[in-house]
């Protein structure tokens, strides 16, 4: 997903109110004051003078006042500030705070100020606190016993194709106006942007500025079809459902899922996950301990309907009751665990209760159970979710807590598979999380770059797999390049590359042997090249961001990618809390770019907007 969240525009607006009003006012002289703020240009400057972690809590003081008046008042209130100050169009004002604000406001109520919680909460929506020290936590596991990974068999490879973050866009229109003032375009939004009344229109196979329509999907896998006939499934990382989350209902994101999961059965076996656009609102996945009746049940209920052609009854029934989380064999003899990560994303604001839970709907408890079982009857695990825990969108703690568990299974775990940041990426983990090194480095998190032309040029991946120790030999990745002259007539999926052939000769001692594991070390080291062959490196980033965009990166913006690559626990990603509201993120953090692109909602005023998101995540504007 892209683009800043809802609450981005709600730390826009809230200033206002809370400007208006002083602590200790009644809830209906708070309401009546609202209407006694000066200019726009006043209130930008107190959003300004917002930079401290103390004058967020006092600004929460107030809103939960307002959120103790009900839902409808503090979404009116709300929203009419949105409008007012022009931040997005109204009815994405409206939309999108009305199906987020009520998340907003159960979690005001429920809060207590001056917590860990509150903390946490004006991190991530105004960016005004620090990240507080990791809570000590231990995810009860046996003891590790004294295993190492298996070495490659030497046999022929098996062939896997992963894709990622497809972002279909049923209502996609061809002529539609690609230059909009909304976060997703090549829909007709008014009768300036209809097929015939505008100056830009959309092409048959997608624009850069709009999500995928369907023929860019089939197209993708009619590519798949042909590129890779003999391949042994498929991996899914999630994200079916388009950007225009203001507009998501219940029964959109359930047509979206039926209409993609049916068009994905033409690839054969597949395994999936859930991704975070996939239910209504977007990142709305309520923890089993929380008091709601909002619930994301039925979202759970079609995705495990749909899979259970591939994975089976008994799992897709596990999903169906464990939060679209499930574990299965694979024919090939692979233990295949998903796992919702987004139970662990900052973002589900459902998390923040009173006292936040350590484990939330026991998803770790779990995982470790399904891998300690695939221990002991001596099976190899590939690991998949949504949201790369190392990610700037992770929860510190739960990412550390999650790391407990590969640090205890990795022997078992060949591999983990994520989506989510529409970007070609790695993430390391090791054994010595402070202080990484080669001979400390344990896990590979294999990030898969995506479909949706909106953050470059679609991609697939397509692994080689070890068929016995079911480690990863190479992969390859394939484009279809949105800036030939035949795009919109025919895209012509081709190899953009493959790891093995851009970087085995180049390390010492070099590894082109087509049965040797990308290990581990092997990535790191890479990582080190990378700190010492500054081309070397600026191919990878331009290969990160699919190969769309001349822009390089340098200085700072290099130390914390590379910083990123060996932190698969989210509190060594070298990503900084910027203090302000979420628009004034550095969009040269790389490091944090990601959670510019995978906000909930919406930002700063469209093409502006989609301008700085895309700069953020290294690809053209």
């Amino acid at each position: 997903m892209r683009v800043s969240n809802l609450f981005t525009v709600v730390a826009v607006a809230l200033p206002v109110f809370v400007t208006a009003v002083a602590i200790s006012d009644t809830t209906s002289r708070s309401l009546s004051a609202f209407g006694k703020r000066d200019t726009v240009s006043t209130t930008l400057t107190d959003i300004e003078n917002l930079v401290t972690c103390a004058a967020c809590e006092a600004l929460l003081i107030v809103l939960k006042v307002l959120a103790h008046t009900g839902n409808d008042p503090f979404v009116a209130v709300i929203t009419d500030i949105c409008i007012a100050l022009g931040v997005e169009d109204a009815d994405v004002c409206t939309g999108a705070i009305g199906l987020e604000g009520p998340i907003l406001a159960h979690d005001l109520r429920e809060m207590v100020i001056g917590t860990r919680t509150s903390e946490l909460f004006c991190l991530t929506i105004f960016g005004l606190c620090p990240w507080p020290a990791i809570e000590a936590y231990a995810v009860s596991m046996s003891s590790k016993p004294a295993t190492t990974r298996p070495a490659p068999s030497g046999q022929s490879p098996l062939q896997v194709v992963h894709i990622s973050d497809i972002h279909v866009d049923l209502s996609y229109e061809e002529g539609a106006s690609y230059d909009c003032t909304k976060n997703i375009c090549c829909r007709p939004y008014t009768a300036a942007d209809a097929p015939g009344n505008n100056s830009y229109p959309a092409g048959e196979f997608g624009e850069h500025t709009c999500d995928s329509p369907v023929t860019l999907e089939e197209s993708l896998y009619a590519a798949v079809e042909s590129l890779v006939p003999d391949r042994s499934f498929t991996i899914f990382t999630g994200d079916v459902v388009e950007g225009a989350v203001w507009l998501v209902t219940d029964t959109e994101v359930t047509n979206d899922l039926n209409d993609a999961y049916t068009r994905m059965k033409s690839l054969g076996q597949s395994y999936a996950v859930v991704g975070n656009h996939d239910t209504s609102p977007v990142n709305s996945f309520p923890p089993a301990a929380v008091d709601t009746t909002i619930s994301s049940q039925w979202a759970y209920d079609t995705m495990s309907t749909e899979w259970s052609s591939w994975i089976g009854a008994t799992a897709a029934s596990e999903a169906d009751s464990n939060f679209g989380s499930y574990s299965v064999l694979t024919a090939e003899g692979l233990r295949m665990i998903s796992v919702n990560t987004n139970f662990w994303y900052k973002q589900n604001f459902w998390l923040y209760e009173e006292t936040m839970e350590r484990d939330p709907s026991s998803q770790l408890a779990w995982l470790a159970s399904e891998l300690e079982a695939a221990e002991t009857a001596g099976e190899r695990v590939w690991l998949m979710g949504h949201m790369p825990m190392g990610s700037s969108d992770a929860f510190h703690d739960q990412s550390q807590y999650f790391d407990q568990i590969i640090q205890r299974f990795d022997a078992t775990i060949s591999a983990i598979f994520f989506g989510h940041t529409h970007q070609d990426e790695f993430q390391l983990s090791y054994s010595t999380p402070a202080a990484p090194s080669a001979a400390t480095a344990n896990m590979v998190s294999y990030i898969a770059p995506a479909l949706t032309p909106t953050s470059g040029n679609p991609t697939f991946r397509v692994y080689s797999v070890d068929p016995v120790t079911f480690a990863i030999l190479d992969y390859t990745v394939y484009y279809a390049n949105l800036s030939s002259p035949t795009y919109q007539t025919s895209p012509v999926w081709e190899k953009l590359y493959s790891v093995k052939e851009a970087y085995g000769s180049l390390l010492s001692p070099p590894i082109t042997d087509a049965a040797a594991e990308l290990t581990p070390a092997f990535w790191h080291n890479l990582t080190v090249l990378f700190e010492n062959d500054d081309a070397v490196y600026q191919d990878w980033y331009a290969r990160r961001g699919r190969d769309y965009s001349n822009a390089t990166c340098i200085g700072d913006c290099k130390t914390a990618s590379i910083c990123g690559l060996r932190a698969a626990q989210s509190q060594y990603n070298c990503g900084v809390v910027t203090p302000g509201v979420n628009f004034k993120r550095d969009e040269a953090d790389v490091a944090s770019a990601h959670s510019d692109c995978e906000g909930s909602a919406i930002g700063l005023g469209g093409r502006r907007r989609r301008g700085a998101c895309a700069a953020a995540c290294g690809v053209a504007g």
